[in-house]
């Protein structure tokens, strides 16, 4: 029997059917698990956008399934596919391609467990599926419908309580800003149909 945890979410693990290689590592609620078994496209649970996510819906990079193996627990899932196109947001073949973890990196109370920057990508890819699927009641379509130059506005009016924040409220208070900043930043991307690569870009060469 599935056991989903205590937030009614199950792990999965996509491995590719023909290789064996391991994927990427993701999250499925009930509704989640019914279509992938459903077939043909696996589809996950969002945790950072709390939403049913049917991956490759708008980047193109659809897993097709081809098995559903759960563990001797019933508290993990693995699902074999033939991906159409590279499983990863960063363009890799899997999202594992990184160099061997180093335990030094760790937390000091032993957890490793980030949602790191790729939410951001996950954000822009739902903001292009919205401009496009246009649901009513969106405030991001609005945004759009308003165009570049109000977006703009958001964004110096987010970052200005974002500064606010810093200097006069609580931590929570600044992410929360900040959250707000960045998803406006994000609305602005889609608006001038620019690729966030290039963004990216800059910013990795401001590593040094």
């Amino acid at each position: 029997m599935i056991q989903f945890d205590d937030r009614g979410l199950l792990a999965a693990i996509v491995q590719d059917a023909d290789s064996g290689r391991v994927l990427m590592h993701a999250y499925m609620n009930k509704e989640a698990l019914k279509l992938t078994l459903e077939g043909p496209d696996a589809w996950f649970y969002s945790r950072s956008r709390q939403e049913l996510w049917h991956k490759g819906e708008t980047s193109g990079n659809f897993l097709k399934v081809v098995e559903v193996e759960q563990d001797c627990d019933g508290d993990a899932i693995v699902i074999k596919v033939n991906p159409v196109s590279p499983a990863c947001h960063t363009g890799s073949e899997s999202c594992f391609d990184s160099a061997v973890l180093d335990t030094a990196l760790l937390e000091a109370d032993g957890s490793s467990e980030k949602l790191g920057p790729g939410v951001l990508q996950e954000l822009l890819d739902v903001i292009k599926q919205r401009a496009t699927e246009k649901p009513e009641g969106s405030y991001t379509v609005q945004l759009l419908e308003e165009g570049t130059g109000r977006i703009a506005q958001k964004i110096v009016e987010e970052s200005g309580e974002t500064a606010i924040a810093s200097v006069s409220q609580t931590k929570e208070d600044v992410a929360n800003e900040m959250g707000d900043m960045l998803y406006h930043c994000m609305v602005l991307l889609a608006s001038l149909e620019m690729p966030a690569d290039m963004v990216w870009e800059v910013l990795a060469k401001r590593r040094g």
